[in-house]
């Protein structure tokens, strides 16, 4: 906590350098003091902020703070809640802006059209996967990750990790989504028009278990933005850096998919409820 820092170093250090190194006003510095002295009335609410974050693994700002509160009864609003952490010196990690890419699509192989057309609204009647290939860098060398989400409940259905991109990649990650979530026919498997999704092994095995190929025109990765959105947050909340084994990132992926962002991360569109939690209420609505 930035106060508590600065009341135990002001003996050592002038207080107005103290609070310019940890970005706090003197007055406030004055007003925490003050509140040393009596009762704190939002103890119960700062120990519940303080859990939450970093049961977030450090990643929610306010407006998820807001809401993981208000799911634990506390009735706050954005401003209490942005006062608090400022007081505790919380923060949230800001996802960086989107900058699109471009997928190499310099291949001979069929592609198909774009029938998801940007329908990404979660209570659009339309089902759909949607898919993506992302690369990982560790001191052993790169790992890519291909990832299928759900895009009514924005769900990790299933991934694979693999030292190259072969046709393979994008198929068992399909697999493993289809062995968590079986669906009827007629579902929409959107992606980018990348070799490995194009390939006549990945179209046979859509076709066998009822799906409809869509994908992105060429160079425009906006096409598939929710896969695009949810690598970007991976990135941000988790593969922040260089890992340090291979081993270690395939422990670190699974442990945010499965222990995080599926379970417990909030999540804006889905108002503010985690993956799993709207998938149960979009079955209790079937």
């Amino acid at each position: 906590m930035r106060y508590a820092f600065v009341a135990g170093e002001r003996t050592r250090y002038p207080l107005r350098m103290l609070c310019r190194v940890v970005a706090v006003s003197v007055s406030g510095f004055y007003e925490y003091l003050h509140r040393q002295d009596r009762p704190d009335p939002d103890a119960a609410l700062r120990a519940d902020l303080r859990t939450l974050h970093a049961g977030s693994r450090g990643t929610y700002g306010r407006p998820r703070m807001v809401q993981a509160l208000r799911t634990c009864a506390h009735a706050v609003g954005h401003k209490r809640v942005a006062r608090l952490m400022r007081e505790e010196g919380l923060r949230g990690k800001t996802k960086g802006r989107f900058t699109p890419r471009t997928t190499d699509s310099r291949h001979a192989r069929p592609l198909a059209e774009n029938r998801l057309d940007r329908q990404f609204a979660v209570d659009h009647p339309l089902p759909a996967w949607v898919g993506d290939i992302t690369s990982l860098p560790t001191r052993e060398g790169w790992l890519y990750l291909a990832a299928v989400l759900d895009l009514r409940t924005r769900q990790v259905l299933g991934y694979s990790l693999c030292e190259r991109m072969p046709d393979d990649l994008v198929q068992q990650a399909f697999l493993n989504a289809w062995s968590a979530c079986p669906v009827g026919a007629g579902v929409l498997f959107h992606s980018d028009r990348g070799s490995q999704y194009a390939s006549g092994d990945f179209g046979k095995t859509l076709a066998a278990h009822g799906f409809v190929p869509s994908m992105s025109r060429k160079g425009n990765c906006w096409d598939n933005a929710v896969a695009e959105s949810f690598f970007a947050t991976l990135k941000n909340e988790e593969a922040t850096g260089v890992y340090r084994t291979k081993a270690d990132a395939h422990i670190a992926i699974a442990s945010y998919i499965h222990g995080f962002y599926n379970p417990i991360r909030l999540h804006s569109a889905l108002g503010y409820l985690s993956p799993n939690d709207y998938a149960k209420r979009v079955k209790q609505a079937a």
